[in-house]
């Protein structure tokens, strides 16, 4: 069965220049050019290493670089768009300086925890600001491929939906993450909690264990995170980071479980990571009297840099009132954040232990 499939995001319909706050790796290896592939204007940038941000001003053709926020916020154009891309402990501070009611989206994770992610969500509240969440992996072109074909129900009925990262991550090109006490879940599988949240809602509990390696200095590298939606839904994160034994038997997938079908998408992005290899989308309808076979389709873009249009997008849509939803919204993502939280709270109590021998005081009721 052959399908058109839409996925790639509505761009906004008015003029809407970009303030860049931070000068990070992120910024050069996806921000920028995704806003350039886009036709985003970025208007300035600003980052404490001002040398940082001369650099990316030059690669990238951007016009100003700021001093600090405050100038940058003195002399921001009309209908500015904030754009943060800094860490989660300059968050709160950053966010005071802006104007109240600015449109901003700020780097995930929102928080280092998440009574960090409270104050920001209290903080935005009371300055009225239009802040969405940068969880671009809901805009990556195999995600919006995927919800549209389950949105129109192509697969059916969703019952399973797994994400299995099994993959070498190079951490030490990330030495202000690297060290982070909450490092696997908080800044790598919290994209996935955020994404299953994304096409199934909150889920009732959760269940997790995040591990070390045994010899590795790292907080955590590796997680089994199980959402319960109840007695019919599967959805279930498995991570390792350390899989360093070749390609051979290294995989990246989110795959989707229907009563018609399933869709099975290869992360390319992570495998040999920064280099990353190209994605696969595939799909399986099943037809009445026929064999189940699986087609491929070739999807233009990858999560990086393309999935970064479609976060901006929204907020700018938003912004000017061309869409009523802003889907990374602080207040939807702050659901994930619960999330991530009860994730880490179940990994440090454990699960049911198991006794030896059976208590004879369960049994005296069957007697």
């Amino acid at each position: 069965m052959s399908i058109d499939i839409k996925y790639k995001p509505a761009l906004p319909q008015t003029r809407q220049p970009i303030i860049i706050i931070g000068a990070g790796g992120i910024v050069a290896d996806a921000h920028l050019p995704a806003y350039k592939i886009a036709g985003f204007e970025v208007h300035g940038i600003v980052n404490r290493t001002k040398e940082r941000a001369q650099k990316l001003a030059v690669d990238f053709g951007i016009p100003n670089v700021y001093n600090s926020v405050a100038e940058a916020v003195k002399l921001a154009p009309e209908h500015v768009v904030y754009d943060l891309t800094i860490m989660p402990e300059q968050y709160i501070e950053t966010l005071k300086q802006l104007p109240d009611g600015s449109a901003v989206l700020i780097q995930k994770p929102m928080g280092d925890d998440f009574a960090q992610a409270n104050e920001i969500l209290e903080l935005c509240r009371a300055k009225n600001l239009k802040a969405a969440i940068n969880f671009q992996l809901r805009f990556a072109p195999f995600v919006s491929a995927a919800k549209y074909m389950i949105d129109q129900g192509l697969i059916g009925e969703l019952y399973d939906m797994e994400i299995r990262v099994t993959i070498k991550t190079p951490w030490e090109i990330f030495p202000h993450v690297i060290i982070h006490p909450r490092l696997e879940i908080q800044y790598h599988s919290i994209h996935y909690v955020d994404l299953i949240r994304s096409f199934l809602g909150n889920p009732q509990s959760v269940l997790a264990k995040t591990l070390k390696h045994p010899a590795k200095s790292l907080s955590s590298s590796r997680s089994t995170i199980l959402l319960d939606y109840g007695d019919t839904m599967h959805a279930v994160i498995n991570t390792n980071h350390d899989h360093d034994f070749g390609s051979k038997h290294q995989e990246s997938y989110i795959k989707w479980e229907g009563t018609k079908g399933s869709i099975v998408a290869k992360i390319g992005l992570l495998m040999d990571y920064p280099h990353g290899v190209p994605d696969v989308f595939e799909y399986c309808i099943v037809e009445d009297g026929k064999s189940p076979e699986w087609q491929t389709i070739k999807l233009d873009g990858s999560w990086f840099p393309e999935a970064f249009i479609g976060t901006m997008a929204n907020l700018m849509r938003y912004n000017e009132g061309s869409t009523a939803v802003l889907h990374t919204s602080v207040e939807d993502v702050i659901q994930t954040m619960a999330a991530v939280e009860s994730a880490y709270k179940s990994s440090d109590i454990g699960g049911v232990k198991v006794r030896s021998q059976i208590d004879k005081s369960s049994l005296r009721g069957r007697e």
